[in-house]
């Protein structure tokens, strides 16, 4: 990861505060893009870091002027993790028809944005990236997962399609699909689940990484499963 220059959406969220951890510590200057206004304790900061908080990534607009900013800043662009999304559980009797609207411009919306302002630059790259999160869970819907399982079936299908849009560029396109990832939300959510069975997001930010390395470079248009023992 030495000096290359990553755009990582939901920057500021568990996994994404992982990811930039990790991506740091192995030499990358990253642009941190989030819809929060202000990162949280501990997040990677000094001269090769770009913090840029209160942009929403469902407008078109905002998501390319956050991937310009990023690419002026660095000189150009190698990669986009594309971690912004969010969560809902809820069954489609009695349940809100907003929910699939506002989950699809969360999951897919953010991503296909970030995307097409991404494509421009990433051409420029060497070894250009993009890694999208999908999730196990949008495989084989369950009950209450609907709206969810759909939009992150639309993420999985924007990374197969876009791989084949840049494979003669040179840019490769995957996504990565965990299980339930060991949050402190999730754990308050489940509070009698074996824990230890969950994805850690250090251990997903490790694989989103490698896809992202030079030395992936022969993988695109993969939906790779990151289940950890569940």
């Amino acid at each position: 990861m030495t000096a290359r220059v990553i755009a990582i959406t939901g920057a500021f969220g568990v996994l994404g505060s992982a990811v930039a951890k990790a991506a740091a510590e192995q030499g990358a200057r990253l642009a941190l893009i989030d819809f929060a206004e202000a990162a949280p304790p501990g997040t990677p900061s000094g001269d090769d870091v770009l913090v840029l908080g209160g942009v929403d990534l469902t407008e078109a607009n905002s998501a390319s002027a956050a991937v310009d900013a990023a690419a002026d800043r660095f000189g150009g662009l190698d990669v986009l993790l594309n971690i912004a999304g969010g969560f809902s559980w809820e069954k489609l009797e009695g349940g809100d028809w907003n929910t699939w609207h506002r989950l699809f411009l969360m999951n897919v919306q953010t991503a296909s944005n970030t995307c097409r302002a991404a494509i421009p630059h990433l051409r420029r790259s060497v070894d250009g990236r993009i890694v999208n999160v999908g999730a196990n869970g949008a495989l084989k819907a369950s009950l209450g997962m609907g709206a969810y399982a759909a939009s992150k079936a639309g993420v999985h299908s924007l990374t197969q399609a876009l791989s084949e849009e840049l494979k003669a560029d040179g840019v490769t396109v995957n996504a990565v699909l965990p299980s339930i990832i060991d949050t402190p939300a999730n754990r308050k959510d489940m509070p009698k689940a074996d824990f230890a069975t969950w994805v850690a997001p250090r251990d997903l930010a490790a694989v989103m990484l490698f896809l992202a390395s030079e030395d992936a470079r022969a993988v695109t248009g993969a939906l790779i499963p990151v289940t950890g023992r569940v």
